[in-house]
């Protein structure tokens, strides 16, 4: 869908900087770093073969998750306000 890339990765900056990531809005994307380094992760730019599937699975789960629970919210939020 045109556009829908540009507010996912908006939507992502806006959660991961409340979660007290310091995020780029330009680049939201390179809030993985920030993320592995803080799991103790050592991912780089570039390619990152050395990675299990349990280290990528650490720093995606933890961006994915707060993007998940953030959407829960917001769906639960909008559901209150029906009633």
């Amino acid at each position: 869908m045109p556009g829908a890339e540009e507010g996912v990765n908006a939507f992502k900056a806006e959660v991961m900087s409340r979660e007290g990531y310091a995020v780029n809005p330009a680049r939201p994307d390179d809030v993985k770093y920030e993320v592995a380094e803080e799991l103790g992760i050592p991912l780089q730019p570039g390619r990152n073969g050395q990675l299990t599937t349990e280290e990528a699975g650490q720093v995606g789960g933890t961006i994915g998750g707060a993007m998940v629970r953030e959407m829960i919210r917001l769906a639960q939020e909008k559901l209150a306000k029906r009633e």
